[in-house]
Order: structure tokens, then C-alpha cells, then sequence
């Protein structure tokens, strides 16, 4: 039988890996634009312990059908500091599995309806105005192409059995010895690697199989490969990212990688159980089935499908007793001294479950608005460039504005209905003080990225060094425990210029400073005298509402209502 290479191989091979992969982005996208979001949001949400999180990944990735969509989010998530390392380990696991779930939808035999299916959700994606509509078409219709691709593929690739010299080097791809094995898996990781995608390797190794052009064993080895090879896109994703985020990554190789290792040596056992379990699933994967004269094997995509599956739960199973093991070894990955230095970026008081006791809620937000403000006053210390201090001003202050962020959040929530008056007038003050150490931890900010972009001299840093030392004495003001605790002099022999007087004595520098460097200390003292005026609001705040004396009532009262629930009589809900 003449075979056109051109028109019977290339054009269906190439022309259906291109549509199954535009079907694979198409739904991808499609899924993601409906509830990418809200994804996101229910993870930061429900990956607070490792079993959740491998429910949440899994979950997740089930709904988006992509693992590398779901592993670059986790990676984001944990270098925003909203996903710790450990609950990230987890929901990567639980990725893992879930993209198993798109591998057993890609089996289906539906590829003949998959053109006509393609073809209605793009009529309804082209005509329809709503964007909701039309995001579930564009999902619906990458899906129906995914089978359509995978169709022409299998059309495709089926002649190539009839071609001596390829059958010849295919055969040397046969998953029949351990090194064989091997290196049918580390071929196809470095397919997965190059086209960032396991499902599109999947999907080709089925077609291969379907075709009778791979055995379905050697399929399976492939299929195998494919979950080394995706690890490289988290990897890659977060190669500017924060050290934990780049941890999560390796977090995701290593246990892939580890999973392939234990499978490896287990493969051809694995393989006669999976034999065995097919006899559920239609029954020997082996055998072809004749459709219009020709063969095929129709239950290989089948078997490569419940592999990936099986492969996945079972890694996740051995793998997720020693999740802890993980974060400790991977934490010391590129460990610094900087790394043991407070992480602001997350609140340290603000426990959810003592939103409903407001006797216990409110101090703990005072402790948490302390905190930034402490947060704050580092950037004294940048200025300075202490050793101790934060490294990038930049990263400290996105820091400082996701605590802040959560601090407002948390304070506002316990603004209740049936709060009397006093305590919802506290609550207020609370919300005022918050904003006002923000906008305070923003004025210090600039004071440090002023003073560390500009080389100044030697009369010049002097000025500078006041003016700082200057916002030092204001700050102990509101931070009692800032700053030197016992001058060596009394307070009243203590000078401190106002900021007119260092004002005049810049524009007094002359040849002795640059045009630069006084504009520069001009600007810093514009930055100290807002900084003051904050730092005044924010005591005269403090003393707005007499917060010890409701925080009394309200605890007095809640010690009331407790006796009286406990003791059995006419009981009082509780505030």
C-alpha cells in the first residue's frame, strides 16, 4: 500500500497535536476565566492543613484541568505569603491527582463527535454578548476538540505501522527491560519539559497506542515520564520569585521525582495488576479491535489514563506522611540569616476565633497594629543600613502592606449590629489608628528609599543623620520601648532641631553639597514632618476613647453571661 507521508501522516499527526493543544488552552482558559479567581480565593482559604490541602489541589485542578495552571498558582500564592510552604506541598500533591481526572476524560472514545460538538460552541462562543456564556462555550469547545485532535492523531499515526524503517526504530522503544524503561520515561519527560504540557504528551503517547504504533505497556511507560517532565514549568515559574516560592517548586520536582524512582523498580508488577484491573475497563488492552479493515486499540488510551491515575494517588498516599520532612528539608534550601527575621507579611495575633469575644478580639488588634508599627520604624534602620535590618526596603514595605490589609480586615469584622454604642465607637477608633500607622509605615518607607538611593556627603550626612535621629525621639512618642531607653542626659538637656531649622541649614550647605543631595534632604524632611503629624494623630487617637474602661465593661459583662450559661438558668446570648 503507497503511503502519501505528506497527506496520510504529517497533516492529521501535526494538524491534530495542534488542535488537541488548542483544545487543552481553550478549555484551560475557558474554566479559569469563569473562576480562576474564586479558586484562588477558596484555596488561600482551604489550605490551612496538609489533608485539606491535598482535598483543595485536587479539587482545584480537577475543575481548571491543568496542573501546571494550579502549580504556578500555588507558586504565586506562596511568594504573595497568602499559602505557607507546607499547605503547599500538599495542594501540589493534590494537583497532582486531579490532573489525572482530565487523562481519564481524554480516553473516551469521543473522538468522532468531537468536530460537530467543536463547531456548536464555537457558533454560540462567536454570536453570544454575555462573557459568562461565552467563557463556557470556549471551555466546552476546547474540550470537544481535544477528542477531535486526538482522533486525527490516531488517523494519523496509524500508517506509520506499515513503514519498516520507523516500526524499526519505534522498536527500539519497547518497555521490556528496566533499561528500556528508563529510557522510554526520560525521553518522555523531556518531551513534557519542552512543551510544557503532560496531557498534550499523554494524549500523543495514547494516540500512539490507539494507532498499534507503541504497545500498550511501553504507552504506560510513557505516560510515566510525562508526570517527570511537568515538574520543569513550576520550576520555571518561579525563577524570580521569593525563596519559599522557589521551594514550592522543588517541592513539586522532588516528589515527582521520588514517585518515579519507587515506581520505576515496581513497573512491570504494576503493570500485570493493571492487566488484571482492566478486565473492568473493557479488557485486554492488547487486543485490536477491527473497524472498516483496519486495526485498533481503542482500550490502550483507556489503560494509560487509569495508570496516570493510580500512579498519582498512590505517590500521594506513600508520599504524604512525611510532608514535614519536606518543609524541613526544603526550608534549608538556600537558607539566610535573613530568612530568621520576622515575617510581617503575616499577622501574628489576629486569631479568627476570637472574632466572636470582643474582650479578647480588641487587644489582640492592638497587639497586631503594635506589630506594624514596630514593622514601621525598620525602615529607620534600612536608612541606616543596620545590619539587622531588612535587606529590600521594597519587599519590607509589601510586608507591611498585606499585614495592614489584614489588620482592617479582621477589625472591621468585629464591627457586629448589636454592639453598643461604646464598643463600636472603639472599633472605629481601632480602624483610624490602623489607617494612620499605614499611612505612617508609608511616610517611613520613602525616608528610607530617599536616604539609600542618594550618596551624600559628609556635611550633608550629618543633616541626615539628625533628621533621623529627630524621627527616633517622635516615634518614642507612640513606641515607648523605641529607640534608647536610658539617655545618658536628662530629657531637658536633650536638643532636637525642628525641621525649619535643618531646612535652613541645607540651603545653607552651598558648595559643600550638590544641587541633588540637598533637593534630596529637602524632600526626606517633607517625608519626616508628614511622618510627625501622623505620629501626633495617632496618639491623639489613642486617647479619643477610653479603650481599658469598655474593654473592663466588656469583659465584666461577658463573665456575667458565662456563670449563668454554665449554672443551667434563664441563659443570655453572648455578645
Amino acid at each position: 500500500m503507497d503511503i502519501d507521508i505528506f497527506k496520510d501522516i504529517l497533516v492529521p499527526v501535526i494538524g491534530g497535536l495542534g488542535i488537541f493543544m488548542l483544545g487543552l488552552e481553550f478549555m484551560s482558559n475557558g474554566i479559569q476565566a469563569l473562576s480562576v479567581n474564586k479558586m484562588r480565593a477558596f484555596l488561600a482559604k482551604a489550605a490551612g492543613t496538609p489533608i485539606k490541602g491535598v482535598v483543595a489541589g485536587t479539587l482545584i485542578t480537577g475543575v481548571i484541568q491543568s496542573s501546571t495552571a494550579m502549580t504556578v498558582m500555588v507558586v504565586g500564592l506562596v511568594n504573595a505569603g497568602v499559602v505557607g510552604l507546607r499547605p503547599a506541598i500538599s495542594v501540589i500533591m493534590g494537583a497532582n491527582i486531579g490532573t489525572t481526572l482530565g487523562n481519564g476524560l481524554i480516553a473516551l472514545p469521543l473522538g468522532p463527535l468531537g468536530l460537530i460538538f467543536a463547531g456548536l460552541f464555537s457558533l454560540v462562543y462567536c454570536f453570544s454578548k454575555n462573557d459568562k456564556v461565552r467563557n463556557i462555550a470556549l471551555a466546552c469547545m476546547g474540550f470537544a476538540l481535544i477528542f477531535y485532535g486526538l482522533n486525527l492523531m490516531t488517523g494519523g499515526l496509524r500508517p506509520l505501522r506499515n513503514i519498516p524503517e520507523v516500526m524499526s526504530v519505534l522498536s527500539t522503544l519497547q518497555a521490556d527491560s528496566y533499561f528500556n524503561l528508563i529510557k522510554c520515561v526520560l525521553i518522555a519527560a523531556g518531551v513534557t519539559a519542552m512543551i510544557h504540557s503532560s496531557s498534550a504528551t499523554i494524549g500523543i503517547v495514547m494516540g500512539l497506542g490507539a494507532a498499534g504504533v507503541l504497545d500498550w505497556t511501553t504507552a504506560v511507560a510513557f505516560s510515566l515520564g510525562a508526570d517527570l517532565g511537568t515538574t520543569i514549568t513550576s520550576w520555571i515559574a518561579s525563577l524570580n520569585l521569593s525563596k519559599n516560592a522557589k521551594r514550592a517548586a522543588y517541592a513539586h520536582m522532588s516528589f515527582n521525582i521520588i514517585g518515579v524512582c519507587i515506581t520505576v523498580p515496581l513497573f512491570f508488577v504494576s503493570i500485570e495488576v493493571l492487566a488484571w484491573a482492566m478486565q473492568w475497563f473493557g479488557g485486554d488492552p492488547g487486543v485490536p479491535v477491527v473497524v472498516e479493515g483496519k486495526e485498533t486499540f481503542p482500550l490502550v488510551p483507556v489503560a494509560v489514563g487509569l495508570y496516570s491515575t493510580f500512579f498519582n494517588v498512590f505517590n500521594t498516599a506513600l508520599l504524604f506522611p512525611f510532608v514535614g520532612v519536606f518543609e524541613s528539608v526544603l526550608a534549608r534550601i538556600g537558607r539566610t540569616d535573613a530568612e530568621d527575621a520576622e515575617d510581617y507579611s503575616t499577622p501574628k495575633f489576629l486569631d479568627r476565633k476570637l472574632a466572636g469575644d470582643f474582650a479578647k478580639a480588641i487587644p489582640a488588634v492592638q497587639q497586631e497594629t503594635a506589630r506594624h508599627l514596630q514593622a514601621g520604624a525598620m525602615f529607620l534602620d534600612i536608612a541606616r543600613s543596620a545590619k539587622s535590618a531588612p535587606s529590600d526596603p521594597g519587599e519590607h514595605y509589601l510586608a507591611t502592606d498585606i499585614l495592614s490589609r489584614d489588620i482592617r480586615e479582621y477589625t472591621a469584622s468585629l464591627m457586629k449590629e448589636d454592639l453598643p454604642y461604646e464598643q463600636l465607637d472603639l472599633v472605629a477608633s481601632l480602624i483610624e489608628e490602623a489607617d494612620f500607622t499605614a499611612a505612617l509605615t508609608e511616610s517611613l518607607h520613602q525616608v528610607a528609599r530617599r536616604v539609600k538611593r542618594e550618596e551624600f556627603s559628609s556635611a550633608a550626612r550629618v543633616i541626615v543623620d539628625v533628621a533621623l535621629d529627630k524621627l527616633d525621639a517622635s516615634l518614642q512618642g507612640i513606641m515607648p520601648d523605641y529607640g534608647v531607653t536610658n539617655p545618658p542626659m536628662p530629657a531637658g538637656h536633650i536638643s532636637i532641631p525642628d525641621v525649619e531649622e535643618l531646612r535652613a541649614r541645607t540651603l545653607a550647605l552651598g558648595p559643600n553639597a550638590g544641587a541633588a543631595e540637598r533637593g534630596t534632604i529637602l524632600a526626606l524632611l517633607g517625608s519626616i514632618e508628614r511622618a510627625e503629624i501622623l505620629i501626633e494623630r495617632i496618639e491623639s487617637e489613642r486617647k479619643s476613647v477610653n479603650r481599658q474602661s469598655v474593654l473592663s465593661r466588656a469583659a465584666q459583662k461577658r463573665e456575667k453571661v458565662r456563670p449563668m450559661n454554665e449554672g443551667g438558668l434563664s441563659p443570655m446570648p453572648a455578645e
